[in-house]
């Protein structure tokens, strides 16, 4: 039944789509301090290796697990952009109690405040965006959200490093807690009334699909969901891939130039958010011209050509040019995620809870990662390891090319 033709798009007001930009923007600064800088800071604090990695299970566990019923309570939510300051709130909160009480129960239970607050924020963004500008929209919408938080994500860790550095690493959360307040300003600027409550969600603004089925009913619905199924199939395989390569890219890296590795990791990690800054809002522009499956193909034929590079590459230097194709793959997929998934669920109402679904199957695609690439690497070296895991997007790909259709709407 794809594509559909659907509703021309809404003119929201330019406060809220520059509201909208910068609390994208905003935020992607403040969920930078979450980061590699928590492990830094409680090192400082003479924290036992064991107890930090504890830290950071219970906190990948708690966002893993978190990511459906956070989908769900934003579809339940009468107001996305309150939920969203909610979501905020409890973020400077929690960045506050890793600062002033760096002790075990408070960090534990500041970690999963952050994380189940990061299950809703996320989803939030997307309905705000969806319900600001409709169906037909979104692709522009969505590639516009994708550069801002690449720019965000970018600034913010610059900033960050040169707090800890010149300052302290407790200094970090409170720049943290501190940059809460834009993003909350950047959300009053949001009208509330521009976001259509049914749009949000997925649905039509006239409902005339109907009653929505409950979350459970649509849980057990959406198996049948076949182009979610074969993307949220193909996404899964390619974080199974992806994931793990910029860690093993570092290894090999530091085995190679120890004195130049933070250097040289610092700019595999730069370079590719340069590259989604740029390309972004082009991804969301072709993709409405050109359907999503062109870009597809181009985002997963990225990592397989990254791995099969890596692997034969012995240069540190080359390595970071053969890393900035990791900016096609993230600029595709930061824009056509969310985007397929509105194209797959609309009219249910159950766009978030859907958003919730496949980002679990990710997240769990995503933790095997690491462990199946230490293994390879353990057994056969590191350059069989990225071909191997060049070898599982080359699968991804091919599930995309052979089995992928096109869910591009239609304009009346």
């Amino acid at each position: 039944m794809l594509p559909a033709t659907i509703d021309r798009s809404p003119a929201p007001s330019r406060a809220s789509l520059l509201g909208l930009d910068w609390f994208v923007f905003s935020i992607a600064n403040v969920q930078t301090g979450f980061g590699p800088f928590i492990s830094i800071y409680l090192t400082e604090q003479k924290w036992t290796q064991v107890d930090i990695g504890l830290l950071l299970t219970v906190g990948g566990l708690v966002a893993l697990i978190g990511q459906v019923p956070g989908g769900a309570i934003v579809d339940a939510a009468r107001s996305a952009r309150r939920l969203a300051m909610a979501a905020v709130v409890i973020i400077a909160v929690s960045a506050l109690m890793l600062a002033w009480w760096p002790v075990l129960g408070i960090v534990l239970a500041a970690q999963v405040l952050h994380a189940g607050a990061s299950c809703v924020l996320g989803p939030a963004i997307a309905a705000i965006s969806l319900g600001l500008v409709g169906h037909y929209a979104i692709a522009n919408r969505l590639g516009r959200n994708a550069c801002f938080a690449s720019i965000g994500n970018g600034l913010s860790a610059a900033a960050m490093g040169v707090s800890g550095y010149f300052v302290s690493s407790q200094a970090v959360f409170f720049l943290t807690a501190a940059l809460c307040l834009p993003s909350l300003i950047a959300l009053s600027y949001i009208h509330e009334d521009e976001i259509d409550p049914a749009r949000a969600h997925g649905g039509v603004p006239d409902r005339s699909h109907g009653e929505l089925a409950s979350e459970w009913a649509f849980l057990r619905a959406i198996t049948h969901n076949r182009a979610l199924m074969i993307f949220a199939a193909s996404v899964v395989l390619f974080q199974l891939a992806n994931t793990a390569m910029l860690p093993l890219i570092g290894s090999t890296v530091t085995m190679r130039s120890a004195h130049q590795a933070p250097a040289l990791v610092a700019a595999c990690i730069v370079a590719p958010q340069l590259l989604v800054a740029l390309t972004a809002p082009w991804v969301g522009r072709q993709a409405q011209r050109w359907g999503r499956r062109p870009l597809l193909l181009l985002g997963f034929a990225a990592l397989p050509i990254r791995g099969a590079l890596v692997a034969m590459t012995v240069d540190p230097y080359l390595l970071v040019a053969v890393q900035a194709l990791d900016g096609i793959s993230a600029a595709v997929l930061g824009v056509l995620v969310p985007l397929v998934i509105a194209d797959t669920t609309r009219g249910t109402g159950r766009f978030n809870l859907a958003q919730g679904v496949v980002g679990m199957a990710v997240g769990i695609g995503a933790s095997l990662s690491t462990t199946l690439a230490g293994y390879m690497t353990d057994w056969f070296g590191s350059s069989t390891a990225f071909l191997g895991l060049a070898g599982i997007a080359a699968v991804a790909l091919l599930l995309v090319l052979v089995a992928m259709p096109e869910t591009r709407p239609e304009k009346e």
